[in-house]
């Protein structure tokens, strides 16, 4: 599938970042072993690949959980409760931002604005926003993403 992505992309100006976002939805990640052959079709340095690869919080290169449940840390979500939703998903789930829960379930990570501030605080999983949420509210979300404890 990459090679594949790779020939659809090679001839397109300003393409990198569609081809990367393609590789990512296929892959669930940027396989870093592909980072040479994209800058070769790309006719760029790895360097400047991996330039925006990294500058890009939605880029990862790394396998994922699951689930990717990110909290909402702009201003309007903390004044409106988004620290406690940040400790309630590291307590519940144990770990801390950019890790994965224990059984592989669930990713932590921040997000600067979901352009939900009139419903704060939010959060978002996967590609859903959750709005006005409690501490209870984020566990049963939470609890539904985990495998035989609801449906995701």
């Amino acid at each position: 599938m990459l090679a594949q992505l790779l020939c659809q992309y090679q001839d397109t100006p300003g393409g990198l970042l569609p081809l990367l976002q393609d590789i990512q939805e296929d892959l669930g990640y940027i396989p870093p072993e592909s980072i040479p052959a994209i800058a070769e079709v790309m006719n760029l340095s790895a360097a400047e690949v991996h330039g925006v690869i990294s500058f890009y919080h939605d880029f990862r290169t790394r396998p994922g959980a699951r689930h990717l449940l990110q909290v909402c840390a702009a201003e309007s979500c903390q004044a409106s409760g988004g620290r406690e939703l940040e400790q309630v998903a590291r307590d519940t789930l144990g770990v801390d931002f950019g890790e994965k829960s224990a059984d592989g379930a669930i990713e932590l990570g921040r997000v600067y604005c979901l352009g939900n501030c009139a419903c704060s605080p939010s959060v978002r999983i996967d590609n859903e926003t959750y709005a006005r949420l409690d501490g209870e509210g984020l566990k049963a979300l939470i609890a539904g993403l985990r495998p035989g404890e609801g449906s995701a």
